[in-house]
């Protein structure tokens, strides 16, 4: 049994679906402030020392401790969980019609070593979102997505945001699923 270091529904669902084993410890980072002192530096790099500061953060008690985050950037702009449903649709005004870009990272740390780490990229189109479909979206999905960086739930209504995806669902839904996967095998925490 593996431990995650994070609460999200999405990151569980993808495990439990894969049929790994784990516990839920979720990490209590400061990610703003990591992110904060990271400067600007490009936000593939922000969420793997996220992921790799969560998995640092949790004692899995010998056990590999799995830690993961994604960012969104939009133009070179990095976006964080909205604050508020006001600023969730300001969100949603800025990715109207533009790429968004996702990194989601992981890390697996065993007896606060980092073991492992991987990033992953998915390119999404943004359409023309009108201001009725953004009022109406967000009717919706409050307050749901204001867990959510990108303001999005893809498993849900979210998946009208976009018009394209380059990248895997797993790297989209929150997590390089796949990899993941592969450095369980090669940690033996699962069969090969």
């Amino acid at each position: 049994m593996i431990v995650l270091a994070s609460k999200s529904a999405s990151r569980r669902m993808m495990l439990g679906a894969a049929g790994v084993d784990f516990e839920v410890v979720p990490a209590a980072i400061d990610e703003r402030g990591l992110e904060t002192s990271l400067g600007n530096v490009p936000p593939g790099s922000v969420a793997l020392a996220l992921a790799e500061a969560k998995a640092l953060s949790v004692d899995g008690e010998g056990r590999p401790v799995l830690g993961s985050d994604s960012v969104v950037s939009v133009e070179g702009r990095r976006f964080d969980k909205p604050e508020s449903r006001a600023q969730a649709a300001e969100h949603l005004r800025y990715f109207s019609g533009k790429t968004m870009e996702l990194h989601s990272a992981a890390a697996i740390a065993i007896g606060g070593h980092l073991r492992w780490s991987n990033v992953a990229l998915a390119r999404l189109q943004v359409r023309d979102l009108s201001e009725d479909f953004i009022t109406r979206y967000l009717a919706a999905e409050w307050p749901e997505v204001s867990q959510c960086v990108g303001v999005f739930r893809i498993e849900a209504r979210g998946a009208q945001l976009f018009e394209s995806i380059e990248g895997d669902m797993f790297t989209v839904l929150g997590m390089p699923l796949l990899p993941v996967l592969g450095a369980l095998r090669e940690l033996e925490e699962l069969p090969a």
